[in-house]
């Protein structure tokens, strides 16, 4: 049962981008869904990328609960470094900070005191396993030219972005590649990055499979998913860059490249159930918050 958060404002954080509005649509479709339901007093979006921005939200935050989601996959360099320092959760010298604050309550309100609950990203939730799954499933029941491989003739590849800022980064798509091959479902399963050894463009060689499923695990479908997977995969960039200028999908399904096909699925942020994982999300901080003592900051 869904506890009250009439007295709370819920906080969705994406990426953005000041060059491709896509960016930022999952956050706003989700935003949008949640503020539809009704279940806080007020639901609101920031960004890293574009405005609202994030050093400046909580000052949007009229509630004496205020619960922050990172729409992000992965607890790395955004989710543990950059979003907790533009909210003063902590500093560049910290390694370490309370996930549950109190601070002073805002001008003009009728409370003293406003408690701050910095959620865990959607993307390292258990129930993304079936979104990868369902996203694979789906693009061959699309496009079964010449026919619709078995997943037991099929490598499976999750793709993320890979950063050397934060260790973490990866750990959320090596997981899930660990999670789907031991359920023994598809003849490989492997992970591979963008910024990251194994590179994208090195699945052809990763794998004896004919038929390669490639998901990417991004939030949403921005320039990443659009041109530069595209083209990390083999695609010709001004191919990439004329369909993508005329609307068309930047990678047809399948396409055969170094022997192999390949099915490129989209992004997993527009799935229709991550709002569920934004009120779980807010339900384990809330339960975390009444088993540790909350710090308070002036």
């Amino acid at each position: 049962m869904l506890n009250s958060y009439h007295d709370a404002t819920l906080i969705l954080i994406g990426h953005g981008s000041t060059l491709n509005a896509e960016s930022a649509a999952p956050t706003y479709q989700h935003a949008d869904e949640l503020r539809r339901r009704g279940i806080f007093a007020d639901v609101l979006e920031a960004f890293w990328k574009q405005e609202p921005c994030i050093a400046g939200i909580l000052r949007a935050a009229f509630t004496p609960r205020v619960f922050i989601v990172p729409l992000f996959i992965s607890e790395g360099y955004f989710t543990e470094e950059i979003i907790p320092r533009e909210l003063g959760f902590r500093n560049n010298e910290q390694k370490e900070f309370a996930r549950v604050q109190v601070r002073p309550g805002p001008p003009g309100v009728n409370f003293k005191e406003q408690t701050l609950y910095y959620c865990g990203p959607v993307g390292t939730h258990e129930s993304m396993t079936e979104v990868l799954l369902s996203r694979a499933r789906n693009i061959i029941e699309k496009h079964p030219f010449p026919r619709a491989p078995k997943p037991k003739e099929t490598a499976l590849f999750i793709a993320g972005h890979g950063t050397g800022n934060n260790e973490n980064s990866r750990k959320a798509i090596e997981r899930q590649v660990e999670i789907i091959r031991g359920r023994g479902e598809y003849q490989e399963v492997h992970a591979v990055f963008m910024e990251e050894e194994p590179r994208i463009g090195n699945c052809y060689s990763m794998t004896a499979a004919r038929n390669i499923v490639m998901v990417p695990f991004f939030i949403s479908d921005g320039l990443h998913s659009y041109e530069d997977i595209p083209v990390m995969l083999g695609e010709a960039e001004r191919i990439v860059k004329k369909r993508y200028a005329e609307g068309q999908p930047t990678w047809r399904n399948p396409t055969e490249k170094k022997g192999k096909l390949l099915w490129y699925t989209q992004s997993i942020g527009n799935e229709a159930h991550i709002p569920e994982v934004i009120l779980e999300r807010v339900r384990e901080a809330e339960k975390l918050a009444s088993a540790k003592p909350v710090i308070a900051q002036g």
